[in-house]
């Protein structure tokens, strides 16, 4: 038990982002097949782009809090800065969800369900590059 709590400690910051990243994945999800099954068709591509942004503020918001918190920790006491540069960095990563929905489903004609799922994991990675190299920059020094 003390090996992994060890581990655990040695690693902490990667396994909350995971924990987190999945928690906000499903959020994400969730948010665009409520979407799709519901009110808009991603078989036209102005609907299919519209679930994905819903889907992307949803796990926007949920993810912010809870990295700030859980995983980097953060004592910034400029919030509003920090929410801000944390969007602008998801920003970049939607548009290349966008991009990846786009060619994977509009134009190569693969299952919404299945590339978006693909796209995920390319936006999770990012996402936690940009977190580390920019957002909570300073709070891996405290």
């Amino acid at each position: 038990m003390q090996k992994i709590k060890k581990l655990y400690e040695k690693y902490k910051e990667i396994i909350n982002y995971v924990i987190v990243g999945g928690l906000t994945t499903v959020v994400s999800l969730g948010t665009y097949y409520i979407c799709v099954f519901t009110f808009l068709n991603p078989n036209h591509a102005l609907e299919l782009q519209i679930a994905n942004v819903l889907s992307w503020v949803a796990g926007v918001a949920f993810a912010y809090f809870t990295n700030r918190k859980y995983v980097f920790n953060s004592n910034n006491p400029n919030k509003l800065k920090e929410a801000i540069m944390f969007t602008l960095s998801r920003l970049v990563t939607l548009v290349l969800d966008m991009l990846i929905m786009g060619l994977g489903v509009s134009i190569l004609k693969f299952n919404d369900k299945i590339v978006k799922l693909i796209s995920q994991v390319v936006v999770v990675i990012g996402n936690y590059v940009f977190s580390k190299l920019f957002v909570f920059k300073k709070a891996d020094k405290n």
